[in-house]
């Protein structure tokens, strides 16, 4: 069973900044691909960033990309996703998720675990 906790989400200006992490309860946390979404009200879950297992590789969205960075720590089984220069449009709940084995990948459906998500609210 792996459970995964995202924190940092909150209030913030446009041009702010936040930062997200997801700590996970997992035997190998390092066999895992780990992925970022976001779901703003009435929309469909969208892929924001993954990283693969020892970080070798990130991959964004072009919505974000640029402004955002995933990075994991394998030691402390966390993940994290740095959000720079916000946006109004940046504003959803974010999750985070967790695919085993296989290839990376950007679509929700493909992700095995998810966490219960974070609110990201930027007021412009």
């Amino acid at each position: 069973q792996v459970q995964l906790v995202e924190s940092g989400g909150g209030l913030v200006q446009a041009g702010g900044s936040l930062r997200l992490s997801c700590a996970a309860s997992v035997g190998t946390f390092s066999n895992y691909i780990m992925g970022w979404f976001r779901q703003a009200p009435g929309k469909d879950r969208d892929f924001v960033a993954f990283i693969t297992w020892s970080a070798t590789t990130t991959y964004y969205s072009n919505s974000v990309k640029g402004r955002f960075t995933i990075s994991r720590d394998n030691a402390k089984n966390t993940v994290y996703l740095q959000m720079n220069s916000l946006r109004a449009e940046d504003t959803a709940v974010y999750y985070c998720a967790a695919l085993g084995g296989r290839s990376a990948s950007d679509r929700p459906s493909d992700y095995d675990y998810w966490g219960q998500g974070t609110q990201v609210t930027v007021s412009s």
